[in-house]
């Protein structure tokens, strides 16, 4: 036995009237900021606004990559692609790009991001994190 459904005639309006594409296209903004995480299993894209607050993102999994192929550069294209198409109904002329990781998908994502619209890129920077000394080790076994 489940719930019965009660339709009200406010109530069907509203779901109607809600989509994201409208909502993103509303909003513009001149300058933005790419983030890239590429690491060897997934790649994530952010488009933030100049002061940081998200306004787009996409990932390898949330486009139905499975598995390895999460991690390919064709994955990755495919996201810089997807919220290329989202920063171009902003209006988004300027972005700055910040790559994290190590993953194959760094440059291909960025690629694919330029290839939706007329970007101009103002700076490229890498900020992988880079540990100085790592843990420290082990102490050594007694037998």
């Amino acid at each position: 036995m489940g719930k019965k459904k009660i339709v009200t005639k406010g109530s069907e309006n509203k779901d109607e009237s809600k989509s994201g594409a409208n909502s993103l296209s509303k909003k513009r903004v001149d300058v933005g900021i790419l983030s890239v995480q590429s690491t060897y299993n997934n790649t994530k894209v952010l488009l933030t606004d100049a002061k940081g607050n998200a306004l787009a993102w996409s990932s390898s999994g949330s486009l139905g990559f499975k598995g390895a192929k999460k991690g390919t550069p064709f994955a990755a294209a495919k996201v810089g692609e997807i919220v290329g198409a989202k920063a171009q109904a902003m209006g988004m002329r300027a972005i700055s790009v910040v790559v994290k990781g190590v993953g194959s998908g760094r440059e291909s994502s960025i690629r694919g991001f330029i290839s939706k619209g007329a970007f101009e890129v103002t700076s490229i920077k890498d900020a992988t994190p880079v540990p100085h000394n790592g843990p420290r080790p082990p102490k050594p076994r007694r037998v």
